[in-house]
């Protein structure tokens, strides 16, 4: 499954929206662009047109991915995935794996701390333990993967595998798959990482001038 940015925040906010607003579950178009665009609760936040959401939901359903409630008697149409743990899908997870995978799928890479801590609306942690078990199941299944430590961090990063991401350009380095990266020289690969690095660190000191 290779979904796009859009394809994935549309998922995340779909999943999202059932666990923590079910009185106004499935959304319409309207509603979607909101929770697309939110500001809080989305990295990085977006500014999607109806058309983007409207294009990224027909991909939707083709992948069958997404089911549409279409309006009778001027009602509008709404809009219901099926992404995960319903009888057409074949991703069944527990309460506290769904919960990681919706905060990956909108908010992109982050630590076990960061996830525990967002959850709480959408699933129960009694502590990060608890996270990191659900990670490392999610991994097992090839879902979910861990980056590399970065320097001077204290935790490592978790990332889903279920398309593009929009993170750290590193992170696309580190997420590749074993056999991509038999496929190149590892000294390339650092050397690009280190010149992206160098290329966002001018960009922030250019931005705060």
């Amino acid at each position: 499954m290779q979904l796009s940015t859009n394809q994935q925040r549309i998922l995340g906010c779909l999943l999202e929206k059932q666990s923590t607003t079910p009185e106004h579950y499935p959304l319409s178009l309207n509603a979607l662009v909101n929770a697309c665009n939110q500001k809080s609760n989305r990295d990085p936040v977006l500014s999607l047109t109806d058309e983007d959401v409207q294009n990224a939901l027909d991909e939707l359903i083709e992948m069958r991915l997404v089911t549409i409630d279409e309006g009778l008697s001027g009602r509008v149409n709404k809009y219901d995935h099926r992404f995960c743990n319903t009888e057409f899908s074949n991703l069944q997870f527990s309460a506290q794996q769904r919960a990681i995978v919706c905060l990956l799928l909108l908010r992109g890479a982050q630590t076990p701390g960061e996830l525990r801590t967002r959850s709480a609306r959408l699933a129960d942690f009694n502590n990060v333990n608890e996270v990191e078990a659900a990670l490392n199941k999610l991994i097992e299944s090839e879902y979910v993967t861990k980056l590399e430590r970065e320097a001077g961090k204290r935790d490592s990063r978790y990332i889903h595998l279920f398309g593009e991401q929009q993170n750290n350009p590193a992170d696309a380095f580190v997420a590749l798959p074993s056999e991509v990266i038999k496929d190149k020289e590892l000294s390339d690969l650092l050397e690009e990482v280190e010149k992206l690095k160098a290329e966002l660190r001018q960009i922030k000191a250019h931005l705060k001038l």
